[in-house]
């Protein structure tokens, strides 16, 4: 039996993981869930984002899915407190080092995109990023009354071990990986340029390119579809993952994968929304998307994951959307966006 532990969260974050695992349920009605908690729900229950009971279940599951965590609720309470912390907390429990987060842009949606049309038509790639150095976690940092400092540090091995998740996912993909740093300026992306220049000889078949991130972040704009697989790491990640998703126009549709560890987490990359949290019309999608990521990436399941990612392509295509697909012909609630899904896989 294979084993997911369900952490719905707080905000909309139990209305879309029911209708993740509705659709689960029918492509795979072996897994058994057990459900967490972390996030306000866990403040709120027993006074800390994250129990040690979560970290236990998680770590003996094959994948953690998630849905999302926070509110102003919790905003004023101490950083160690506060919601974000717990997922902090989990990913460096679970040891996730490796951030998947694919932007694709369906047929019929393009008018989404605040970026013209012509533009984002197409659009399909992926940003892999480091999750777990770099100047987010490198030490010394502190901020005193007059200055304040962070050190961006990274080591090879922590490059060797992402940068081969970029090159093994370009594999899969059309075979481009562009490694995105600033090595005009910063010793640490100069490194990063010798790592994966030793690495690219154990992959002869992808092609292999370098770009300033500043002039990737332009490129997003002007030409996305250049790109199949961006390799970064911590910091230039987090800007540019978030930049492609709003090159697709609605983070409602985007999943994403942390994995490398011992167990993977798998969420959509949207918030918690609470100002519409109950109302039924939050889109589920991103997080039925992420479902499938668990399974081909946790489970090996590659057949499943195409089940859903097909019955979503096939929703789409008929014009069905939710709130915030504002060009959908036929609105749908969360439960009858999970329901349609479920149907189609």
């Amino acid at each position: 039996m294979n084993k997911i532990c369900v952490i719905k969260g707080d905000g909309i974050g139990p209305e879309i993981i029911n209708e993740a695992i509705r659709v689960l349920k029918v492509v795979r009605p072996d897994l058994e869930y057990t459900e967490c908690l972390m996030g306000g729900a866990a403040i709120d229950a027993v006074g800390v984002p994250l129990p040690q009971e979560t970290i236990d279940v998680a770590l003996n599951s094959n994948a953690v899915l998630f849905g999302a965590i926070g509110g102003e609720k919790w905003d004023k309470l101490e950083r160690h407190l506060r919601p974000e912390s717990g997922l902090l907390a989990l990913r460096k429990a679970l040891g996730v080092f490796a951030n998947l987060r694919p932007a694709f842009v369906y047929d019929g949606l393009e008018e989404l995109s605040t970026i013209k049309a012509s533009v984002v038509k197409g659009v399909d790639l992926l940003v892999v990023r480091e999750l777990t150095g770099g100047i987010y976690f490198g030490q010394p940092r502190e901020k005193l009354a007059d200055r304040a400092y962070n050190t961006m540090v990274y080591t090879r091995d922590e490059i060797i071990r992402i940068a081969k998740i970029g090159f093994e996912s370009a594999m899969k993909r059309r075979k481009k990986l562009c490694m995105v740093d600033k090595a005009n300026v910063l010793e640490t992306s100069a490194l990063w340029r010798e790592v994966c220049d030793e690495l690219a000889v154990n992959y002869p078949e992808v092609e292999l390119s370098y770009m300033y991130v500043d002039n990737a972040a332009m490129q997003l704009i002007k030409n996305p579809k250049q790109f199949d697989v961006i390799l970064t790491e911590n910091l230039f990640g987090d800007i540019l993952s978030d930049e492609a998703s709003m090159v697709v126009g609605s983070i409602g549709l985007l999943a994403s994968a942390s994995i490398g560890g011992k167990v993977g987490l798998y969420e959509p990359i949207h918030g918690s929304a609470p100002d519409i949290a109950g109302q039924g019309i939050a889109n589920p999608i991103a997080t039925i998307l992420s479902a499938a990521m668990m399974l081909r990436f946790a489970l090996n399941d590659e057949v499943s994951a195409l089940k859903i990612e097909n019955a979503v392509k096939r929703v789409i295509s008929e014009g069905y959307g939710c709130a915030d697909l504002a060009n959908a012909k036929i609105k749908l609630n969360t439960q009858e966006m999970g329901e349609l899904v479920a149907k189609y896989c």
